[in-house]
């Protein structure tokens, strides 16, 4: 029988139904326990935030120079209360993927009574699609896996969880618009409970990307990923404007821009969308024509930004979904445009795109074997969501230096070396985005979640 408190607990859940986590993505290359509670805390009071950067989102759960050991971004996360999204990296072999598994399930056995409201949710892979499509080929990217493979891993993590604290968290996977424009790859979008899109428009140099245009392609990338996806509830994974670095076209690269795209594509979502920026502080690019994604300038942490962060007047239209009226009618006309652009776009276009046009609201409305009842105690956040070829190519170093996605590099730190063994080095964004008004679905999103989260209320009331 429930007690009042579960009951409580429940009734908690509605009122956070439409939080959405805000954060940064993470590098773990070199990282300890207390660089990362040194970055989380940067985070959380940065200038002109009042706090709302508090989530943080990994590419592995590897602890850098362990076979297996999970990474050291946990702990530090439970010392400073922020939440993580997951990530399990996907490129690098069944062996390597076996290792995220293990780290996965010792992550549950050893942090389940201190992860309570921290775990916002699951990611199996990082733009693999995209680098085993022959656009990603074509760009001299890693080689990545096909929609069968990573669906198969998709359920070896819901197998690895289930019974635990984690049973519950919802599980998706993160790629470009261009991944989830092509039908084929449908078979795993399908199978998930969300979808993460990462979009940089000023990697979108076959198109006007001048920073006027940025938003509306913004837009139409979350556009063209609902149209590839069904729908599916979609996350912001990756987006940001460079602060220095090459023109790319009609693109500039300047402090300047990186504020213009923060106010019109972050702030109208920021808090209604779940949302992960590239990044706050770059790795430092090695070369002079390399971009600098870096909110905070330098080489040392700092809560002053290099620009303005606060979000008056610039958080109209937020509400993570655009009219209804008007994204029936793009969607029609984007799943062509999409497909054909899927085939056209250059790399850099294709290159990195984290943009999700979904509340974490939204997504616990999607059913699916992550919504199941489960007696363990609950890690998610109230605010989380809750719903549900070829064969393996080379392995896919994992990123260490902080570059935007869509370079085909991933993130560092599993323990796998650089080379094409399954460990990321760098990354590099390239891919579309959109305009200022996110993508249709946190709305009604809300209220499917509060819906849900009623009558899981009514279910618990019943069984006095």
């Amino acid at each position: 029988m429930p007690s009042s408190a579960s009951i409580l607990t429940l009734a908690a859940a509605v009122t956070g139904a439409t939080a959405a986590f805000q954060g940064f993505n993470v590098e773990s290359k070199g990282q300890t326990q207390q660089t990362f509670e040194a970055q989380f805390k940067t985070a959380q009071n940065l200038e002109g935030t009042n706090g709302g950067f508090n989530s943080a989102r990994l590419y592995t759960m590897i602890q850098d120079g362990t076979t297996n050991d999970p990474i050291s971004a946990i702990p530090a996360a439970i010392s400073t209360k922020t939440s993580l999204l997951f990530g399990l990296w996907a490129s690098a072999g069944q062996a390597q993927f076996n290792n995220e598994i293990s780290a996965l399930k010792k992550t549950a056995n050893d942090y389940c009574d201190k992860l309570d409201g921290l775990v916002a949710g699951i990611s199996v892979g990082s733009e693999d699609l995209y680098r085993d499509s022959e656009l990603g080929q074509a760009a001299g990217e890693y080689v990545g896996v096909g929609p069968d493979v990573l669906a198969d891993y998709v359920q070896q993590t819901r197998d690895a969880i289930k019974g635990t604290c984690l049973e519950k968290a919802p599980i998706g996977h993160v790629d470009t618009w261009t991944a989830y424009a092509n039908e084929t790859n449908r078979q795993l979008s399908d199978k998930l409970d969300w979808v993460g899109m990462d979009a940089y428009p000023y990697y979108e140099n076959k198109k006007d990307n001048g920073i006027e245009n940025a938003a509306a392609l913004f837009q139409k990338a979350i556009d063209n990923t609902n149209a590839g996806t069904g729908n599916k509830p979609l996350w912001i994974t990756e987006t940001g404007w460079p602060v220095s670095g090459k023109t790319e076209n009609k693109a500039t690269a300047n402090i300047e821009n990186a504020q213009t795209f923060w106010r019109e594509v972050g702030c109208p979502r920021f808090g209604k969308v779940n949302t992960f920026w590239f990044i706050m502080q770059d790795g430092g690019p090695t070369q002079s024509d390399k971009p600098s994604f870096g909110i905070v300038g330098g080489s040392t942490l700092s809560t002053k930004p290099l620009f303005d962060l606060s979000c008056d007047g610039y958080t109209n239209g937020g509400s993570g979904s655009s009219s209804s009226s008007s994204s029936s009618a793009s969607q029609q006309s984007s799943s062509t445009e999409a497909a054909t652009a899927s085939q056209t776009e250059t790399s850099a276009a294709a290159g990195s795109q984290t943009q999700t046009g979904t509340s974490s609201a939204e997504a616990a409305t999607t059913s699916g074997p992550a919504s199941s009842a489960s007696g363990a105690p609950s890690t998610l956040s109230t605010s989380a969501a809750t719903n549900p070829g070829s064969g393996p190519g080379p392995v896919v170093p994992v990123p260490s230096q902080s570059q935007p996605a869509g370079t085909g590099v991933v993130p560092s730190g599993t323990g796998v070396v650089p080379g094409g063994t399954g460990v990321p080095t760098s990354r590099t964004p390239t891919g579309p985005s959109g305009s200022s008004v996110p993508s249709q679905v946190s709305s009604a999103a809300g209220l499917n979640s509060i819906a849900a989260a009623v009558a899981a209320i009514m279910v618990a009331v019943a069984a006095f």
